[in-house]
């Protein structure tokens, strides 16, 4: 294999280095939020968000007077997105099938899915206010059921952004709180005087978000483990550099630590693509950001072949993968570790982020190796049964087991078999003895 870097990003140990001093702040902050509750949330609060209430959940008359701020187009174009996201979320919803089975006569497993009862989903609001996440956390947990749906975001510009209340509220949201950062996820999770804590976590955020839900994984469910956006393009000559800059800056602009990956075996697209990216970040509003994440984690690899672009690309595992080459439905086979697929020049990242219907909350960090994303199925509990209704399945059952326990040196397990192999088999089993 012959593999080629025109490019590299920063070293995976600067990285390491940044999430241990991130680590140690949420600690601190989270054990803060444990100790004084509603006291520490405020604090946090008008400290980092300049932000101070009484109450951070908003009243009902709040969420209309905000949503009637909103303009009927930004409001029509709101509940397409959501329309998209739904559609789809049912789609997966209704391949989830309840099952029972009698696998021998007498003896009936099966299993149910079923809703986790309070969720918490949290919608970034940092640099940009992220309307779609609303459609991606909240909406998908209500197809799923989900009998107690919360939602926080961060002020934006010092008040609630309209738009990001609309798309909670449309989407399902029962409480709705403007709070941000760590106190948001903590208070979520660990629960407040006045906010009852959740059974799971869900949303994107940035790196304190992200390194909170992580530490609060046990004490509550999460959709995943979360970094900074990442993005690659799969290219080769079918395509031209204007679209691989264009769609690798796209998603540069959203930190200035998010990876932007070209994996191609064209050294023409590879050399004109990185010029091509000089000369749109003169000229995009959002260079500042989108620059230094291209400067300090932007990667070009030049590959020879199909066979070795495959290849680097299941090991960076990347967030979003833009497949643009003359064979997308061979990648689309044969791909292994990504977060979500976007095949074909006509398809974006952009149009997954924000309306096509995928969800957005995608694994990062080479998270999509054991992972997907966050999907309806996650607000989901898949719970098995079993029943035995017959005396001829219980004592066939309980003979097995009683040997089978005993082989393992559990006694009590066994008299739990051999008790059923006495009375529905009518054999004369000793205590603590393996039944025939």
């Amino acid at each position: 294999m012959t593999v080629e870097y025109l490019k590299r990003g920063k070293s995976e140990a600067d990285r390491v280095e940044d999430d241990a001093k991130t680590a140690a702040i949420v600690a601190t902050t989270l054990k803060d939020i444990e100790a004084r509750g509603d006291k520490a949330v405020h604090e946090l609060s008008v400290k980092f968000d300049n932000y101070d209430r009484q109450t951070y959940r908003l009243s009902q008359d709040e969420i209309d007077n905000l949503i009637a701020k909103v303009s009927p187009r930004d409001l029509e174009d709101i509940k397409f997105a959501q329309e998209q996201v739904v559609k789809f979320a049912q789609a997966q919803r209704d391949s989830m099938l309840d099952i029972e089975v009698e696998t021998m006569p007498g003896v009936i497993l099966g299993h149910k899915n079923i809703p986790v009862q309070s969720v918490g989903c949290y919608v970034p609001g940092g640099k940009f206010p992220m309307v779609a996440s609303a459609h991606m956390s909240v909406a998908t947990a209500k197809v799923a059921g989900v009998p107690r749906i919360i939602a926080c975001t961060p002020p934006f510009n010092g008040e609630p952004n309209p738009a990001v209340i609309a798309a909670m509220h449309l989407g399902g949201a029962h409480e709705i709180y403007v709070l941000g950062g760590i106190q948001a996820v903590g208070a979520m999770a660990i629960g407040t005087e006045t906010i009852d804590p959740v059974h799971l976590l869900v949303g994107p955020g940035n790196a304190f978000v992200a390194e909170a839900k992580r530490q609060l994984f046990g004490r509550v469910g999460i959709d995943l483990f979360a970094g900074p956006t990442e993005t690659m393009v799969i290219a080769d000559e079918t395509v031209d550099a204007e679209l691989c800059a264009t769609d690798l800056l796209g998603q540069a602009e959203h930190g200035y630590n998010s990876p932007a990956v070209l994996v191609t075996n064209s050294r023409k697209l590879a050399e004109e693509t990185l010029s091509e990216i000089e000369r749109i970040l003169v000229i995009l509003p959002t260079a500042d950001t989108a620059g230094v994440s291209w400067r300090d984690y932007g990667e070009v690899i030049l590959c020879e072949t199909y066979e070795e672009m495959l290849a680097v690309a299941n090991d960076i595992a990347s967030e979003h993968v833009q497949v643009m080459t003359d064979r997308d439905d061979w990648f689309l086979e044969n791909m292994t570790c990504y977060g979500a697929l976007f095949l074909g020049a006509r398809t974006n990242v952009a149009n997954g982020d924000k309306v096509i219907g995928t969800n957005h909350t995608l694994p990062t960090k080479k998270a999509g190796r054991y992972t997907g994303g966050l999907w309806v199925g996650k607000y989901l509990k898949t719970h098995s049964y079993q029943k035995v209704t017959t005396d001829e399945a219980a004592a066939k059952i309980g003979a097995y087991g009683s040997r089978l326990c005993l082989l393992e040196g559990f006694v009590g397990h066994a008299e739990q078999c051999n008790l059923r192999v006495r009375r529905y088999g009518g054999q004369n089993v000793a205590y603590g003895k393996a039944a025939e």
